[in-house]
């Protein structure tokens, strides 16, 4: 997350830094070495198939099983293996996040129109076919992401949806990543990672047609497959680093702020963490409090580097300067934690998804308990990108129904178009179909 030079020439004066990134440059910069190595690999797959799909899986998770997917026993008993309460936290999430987006699949309607008499228009919404999902399981394994990714394509409509799920160093799936997919309604599960994972399910390597989307978060690799693939599949969004602003003031209290900084700061070292903040006592005692917590926290090597490089901490005069830097940044995750949440929420329009007042926090959507998506656009896609959402999985198909007597008027302003343009073959389609009507 970084500032637009000229939003902060316009706002001089109005604004001072407490914190600045040590590292000037995107978080999620892209590696050209990392580029050619995913265009080698989605070429090598491309020419040899599941060859080379199984070569990767062996050489780069160092998978030894003789078959990558997993049966539908294997899938159901998955809960069977886990502790009792974070099955149960997987199911309470489970049902969050289904039931969000049920309601917002409610409120995607159907609709038809008559414009005129004689000229009805519509549209329907209709879910992709086939959905891969890649569920990622290394470092951190992402548990909630199957609620977000198979959970809302089913609840889209979608009749198939596969997911991938890298290999842990037993050779085996992470039972609890394997659980809430089978929750979310997974129709098949594949033990395979990466590129080849991806690449995999968009060339139809895994027994089935190709899919036509592919969604979920991944590594540096994975974020690459996803864009080369992208034309050949759709995709959900180009997620880099995970982010967290903040937006908060005297009223705040400096602990809980730290703490929800950092609590995205270990997402990875390259995670963005910043807060924009009215009083400059409360990002002193902010910036305060992050040092002595970050000396406690188990993920310090994780989150101190990510705050040490890309934290920042930047002072604004009054809310308005506030509001302005805070949608210039366009975080995928915005706290706001002040006096006035209310005139924050209407007045910002920048961000993947925003958390209102002193008892919400990231981890809480991160985790499936507050329903909402957690697949959210980064590096200011913000501006222009909602999140992840069941109206992704949907195609809103137009159509239309023109009546006999409507011909005349349709037809003569057609032809005037086209004949300007110069299509010929356009303007026949109509007036063909009007001294049709005219002969009748």
């Amino acid at each position: 997350m970084r500032y637009t030079p000229a939003l902060l020439q316009s706002f001089d004066g109005s604004y001072r830094f407490l914190k600045t990134p040590l590292i000037d440059a995107p978080a999620a910069q892209r590696d050209p070495a990392v580029i050619e190595t995913v265009t080698r690999m989605l070429a090598d797959i491309q020419a040899r198939g599941m060859d080379a799909v199984l070569d990767y899986a062996r050489s780069l998770d160092n998978y030894q099983g003789t078959d990558i997917e997993l049966t539908a026993g294997q899938i159901a008993t998955s809960g069977d293996r886990l502790p009792a309460d974070l099955r149960a936290a997987i199911e309470l999430g489970s049902e969050r996040t289904k039931a969000f987006a049920a309601a917002q699949r409610a409120h995607l309607e159907d609709f038809e129109v008559e414009l005129v008499p004689g000229l009805v228009t519509g549209a329907r919404y209709i879910p992709v076919s086939r959905v891969g999902a890649y569920l990622p399981a290394g470092r951190f394994p992402l548990t909630a992401s199957a609620f977000m990714t198979v959970g809302v394509a089913k609840a889209a409509g979608v009749p198939t949806v596969i997911a991938c799920t890298p290999p842990q160093p037993d050779g085996g799936a992470n039972d609890a990543v394997v659980y809430a997919a089978h929750l979310s309604g997974v129709d098949r599960v594949f033990v395979l990672g990466g590129v080849q994972a991806l690449a995999a399910m968009a060339y139809g390597l895994l027994g089935d047609l190709p899919v036509d989307m592919l969604v979920g978060a991944g590594n540096a690799f994975v974020a690459e497959a996803k864009r080369q693939l992208f034309g050949t599949v759709a995709i959900d969004l180009l997620a880099g680093p995970s982010e967290v602003a903040v937006l908060s003031d005297e009223t705040a209290d400096p602990e809980i702020v730290a703490a929800d900084l950092l609590g995205q700061a270990e997402h990875g070292p390259n995670s963005p963490a910043a807060l924009v903040t009215t009083s400059e006592e409360h990002g002193r005692a902010v910036i305060e409090a992050i040092e002595r917590q970050l000396g406690e926290l188990a993920t310090e090597p994780i989150a101190g580097p990510a705050w040490r490089d890309y934290g920042s901490v930047t002072v604004a005069k009054d809310r308005e300067t506030a509001a302005a830097l805070m949608d210039d940044l366009a975080p995928e995750h915005l706290e706001v934690i002040t006096a006035d949440d209310a005139w924050y929420h209407d007045r910002l329009r920048n961000y993947g998804s925003i958390f209102l007042g002193a008892w919400s926090t990231v981890a809480y959507s991160d985790k499936g308990m507050a329903g909402t998506n957690h697949v959210l656009p980064t590096a200011g896609g913000a501006k222009h990108s909602a999140g992840l959402s069941v109206s992704r999985f949907l195609k809103p198909l137009t159509y239309q129904r023109i009546a006999r007597a409507t011909t005349p008027e349709l037809a003569d302003a057609v032809q005037v178009i086209s004949d300007s343009e110069g299509m010929a073959a356009h303007s026949a389609t109509a007036t063909r179909r009007r001294d049709i009507f005219r002969e009748d």
